[in-house]
């Protein structure tokens, strides 16, 4: 491959990875707009949720079936269902045709993900993946967190269709671009694929997803429903678990944790995904509950975490290649856990221009060690397993995003929840019309409701919701631990010390796959 094709496909892949990263946030701040258009209120969580149900059980499987099939393949297929779900969306004339293109959608973004980052794998060396993985992992941290705020401004400047229809000829050009620029040439083999693995894994993510994101608010965490819904999942995890150790060709190969760096990047995608969804989550309710400032406000206390993550992540290939995985995720980690202790003790008395400096520094953390995790897994397996490993760290972070999110939910509803009825109670004829009208921290969120709550009441609601978000806060700094923790577990030497050396795979996997691959 030319150097000119490596750079076209590049640029297809990082146009890929930004508009499924974005969609993974951007609808939630359109989301009033469409419920206003469409109606079916009821059914609000439902569009994001189903999105992520069908991007995230299905990372596995592409995973697998790149290594059996090839990459560009599925890649195509991946993006392809990508812009008609995209498209569909866009044309929804009510809410449920929504929910059914988001979930196509879904089916879509779970390919492009892991095999975007599968394909820079295979095409760059160790010392050239270190760098291009870390722009990578930049454009997806970066991607994840600017959707909001775009979001908003599309529906603000176009209508919410746009939100969806952007993605088209981005998507195009991407594809087009993958198809005229990767060669690739794989070997058809006769293959047995693991069906049963494949369906427990899936519907056993598709419960344990479910019970989060219905229960507390669906349904309580201890009704039927909620419990049910676990008990389904963790019998088909054992079932899954019981499938692949007998499989001839598993969907998700066991002893592929077996491997330091693949159990490592997994557990470290857990950790990654709880500090990077909860604050970006949970945040914003700060800036606009406690300090009275708009989303857009919102948006730009995110700012210097946006611009650390990709500088540290592009640096964090070269620290790898020149002192190695430990010493940088160690690096990231203390970043990490510096800047979540200081979030922890914010207030509503914290100077904007103070919250920069621990917000750089968990950008920074975050870039240092996502680029770790991908590194040292793709470096550490060959290419006929390195489709489904990469796949793992994604399907891990995501899993991990989601389960902590709702965690924090439940833990911030049951601190304010209390805090606030002890001040309403000071306020009975508030309290009373808050009861058939809305609760103390939509009020405090919204610049319309806050202006009119009681000069002596307000300041009594930011404390109470301040000490809420404590708790939440104070969570991910004591995740952001295990993320150091994790750092000290990786081996000391340099990342071409632990690289998979059995040259005559590794030639038997790549030549069928890689038709021409000029690395100079």
């Amino acid at each position: 491959m030319t150097k000119q094709a490596r750079i076209l496909v590049t640029i297809g892949l990082m146009l890929g990875m930004a508009l499924t990263a974005l969609d993974t946030t951007i609808v939630g701040t359109a989301m009033p707009s469409i419920v206003s258009k469409l109606g079916g209120v009821t059914l609000y969580a439902w569009v994001i949720s189903v999105y992520l149900l069908t991007s995230t059980t299905t990372v596995p499987i592409y995973g697998k079936l790149a290594d059996l099939y090839g990459r560009k393949l599925l890649l195509l297929i991946g993006t392809a269902l990508f812009l008609i779900g995209s498209i569909a969306c866009g044309m929804s004339q009510n809410m449920v045709q929504l929910i059914l293109a988001r979930a196509l959608q879904g089916l879509g973004a779970g390919a492009v993900q892991p095999l975007v980052l599968t394909i820079i794998g295979d095409l760059f060396s160790l010392e050239e993946r270190a760098r291009v993985q870390g722009l990578f992992s930049g454009v997806w941290g970066l991607s994840s967190i600017v959707g909001p705020a775009l979001g908003g401004l599309i529906v603000d400047n176009l209508s919410w269709s746009w939100v969806f229809f952007i993605n088209i000829p981005f998507g195009l050009i991407s594809a087009l671009l993958l198809i005229f620029a990767l060669k690739e040439n794989v070997t058809r083999q006769k293959h047995s694929l693991d069906y049963l693995g494949a369906a427990t894994l899936t519907g056993s993510a598709v419960a344990l997803l479910f019970a989060i994101q219905q229960g507390g608010t669906t349904w309580a965490w201890d009704s039927l429903p909620s419990i049910s819904l676990f008990v389904v999942a963790a019998l088909l995890l054992a079932l899954f678990i019981w499938t692949e150790l007998r499989a001839s060709e598993p969907i998700l190969p066991l002893s592929l944790f077996k491997n330091r760096f693949v159990a490592l990047g997994s557990i470290g995608g857990v950790v990654l995904g709880t500090v990077m969804f909860g604050l970006s989550s949970y945040l914003p309710l700060y800036v606009q509950g406690v300090k009275g400032g708009s989303a857009t406000d919102a948006g730009l206390f995110l700012t210097p975490q946006l611009i650390s993550w990709p500088i540290a992540a592009v640096l964090s290939g070269r620290l790898a290649i020149r002192v190695g995985y430990r010493f940088t995720a160690i690096l990231g980690g203390i970043l990490v856990v510096a800047g979540s202790f200081c979030v922890a003790f914010f207030n509503a008395q914290t100077p904007t221009l103070w919250a920069v400096f621990p917000m750089i520094a968990i950008g920074a953390g975050l870039g240092l060690i996502s680029n770790v995790n991908i590194l040292s897994v793709q470096n550490s397996v060959p290419w006929n397993l390195r489709g489904v490993a990469t796949a793992s760290t994604q399907f891990f972070r995501t899993m991990g995003g989601t389960v902590a999110i709702a965690i924090m939910g439940t833990v911030l509803n049951g601190q304010m929840q209390p805090r606030f009825a002890a001040i309403l109670a000071r306020y009975p004829g508030l309290a009373k019309s808050l009861s058939t009208q809305d609760s103390p921290a939509n009020l405090l969120v919204r610049p319309e409701s806050r202006s009119l709550l009681p000069v002596q009441l307000l300041p009594q609601l930011e404390g109470a919701l301040m000490q809420s978000l404590f708790w939440v806060y104070l969570m991910v700094a004591f995740v952001a631990v295990v993320a150091l923790l994790i750092a000290f577990a990786y081996p000391r030497g340099r990342a071409d010390e632990h690289a998979y050396h059995s040259e005559g795979e590794e030639e038997e996997h790549v030549e069928p796959t890689l038709a021409s691959v000029d690395l100079g």
